[in-house]
């Protein structure tokens, strides 16, 4: 089955951005905030992860009429499993939960679930709900949605650290050959490219051990939104932000004139989009 389409006012709105310049390939999300957004409402911090599920799903579809390729979810730490134990294990549960409901709607519309992180610590009912939803979406070819669950950006770099050492010591790598892209093909996201766009919900100013090595030169953006009431009418001005700003990756900006020669949006059609999005 094909994506549904977006519709009226929001394929206005789409269509606009589209058109406002380049839309990223790859949007990495740290999804904070969900307890406080339950406890400012007077309810228990897991009702906040219930509404959270809701954003991912209006986001995850969003994503995919928008033709973005890859979207990465910091949906569990490795810091987390700290949290208290009930919360923990309500958390597993909700996980469970949305990946069984969720799955035959991510794979009608064309969705590849991928995962990174120490999937081995998952309870094994997630562990096995979890494969079977990437075994049963593995030959989509529409968005990549990559759940990054036990994860934390220095256990990867660590990791692959490990398995580098191991290839040198038996003579498959040699310590001469290691450079940037060697390392990367050792990290857990070397089938992906890297994060053009990361976004931070709940206005928290820090990246939280989340793909450390990966968002080197991603632009950044923090959300003053909590991660439950964050929707597709926040991605957007988040796109809009991104397509504002000029990606120089160590350059100055001359250079990149003549690489890319001129803007193929004016930033007054950039405002314009930007104050219709603000409006909704």
């Amino acid at each position: 089955m094909a994506l549904e389409k977006a519709t009226g006012h929001d394929k206005k709105l789409q269509d606009r951005l589209i058109e406002s310049g380049e839309i990223p390939k790859h949007i990495a999300i740290i999804m904070d905030g969900n307890g406080r957004w339950a406890q400012r409402r007077g309810l228990p911090r897991i009702a906040g992860h219930h509404e959270g599920v809701n954003s991912v799903r209006d986001i995850v579809e969003a994503c995919g009429q928008l033709g973005i390729k890859f979207l990465t979810l910091y949906a569990f730490s490795t810091e987390n499993w700290k949290r208290p134990e009930d919360e923990v294990s309500l958390l597993m549960r909700l996980l469970l939960k949305a990946l069984r409901d969720e799955k035959d709607r991510l794979h009608q519309n064309e969705v590849q679930l991928k995962a990174i992180g120490e999937i081995h610590k998952l309870p094994q009912d997630v562990q096995d709900e979890l494969l079977d939803g990437i075994e049963v979406m593995k030959r989509n070819t529409g968005l990549t949605l990559i759940l990054a669950l036990s994860y934390s950006g220095r256990w990867d770099i660590t990791h692959a650290v490990r398995k580098i050492v191991e290839d040198v010591r038996l003579g498959s790598l040699r310590a001469e050959e290691i450079s940037e892209a060697v390392v990367g093909r050792y990290l857990s996201t070397r089938e992906f490219p890297d994060p053009d766009l990361m976004i931070r919900t709940s206005g928290e100013m820090r990246i939280s051990n989340f793909l450390l090595w990966q968002i080197a030169y991603s632009e950044l953006y923090i959300s003053d939104q909590f991660w439950p009431a964050f929707r597709r009418k926040d991605l957007y001005a988040a796109i809009g932000d991104y397509q504002r700003r000029e990606r120089r990756f160590g350059m100055v900006s001359d250079q990149l004139k003549k690489q890319e020669g001129p803007r193929v949006f004016p930033l007054s059609g950039m405002e314009r989009f930007l104050k219709s999005v603000s409006k909704l």
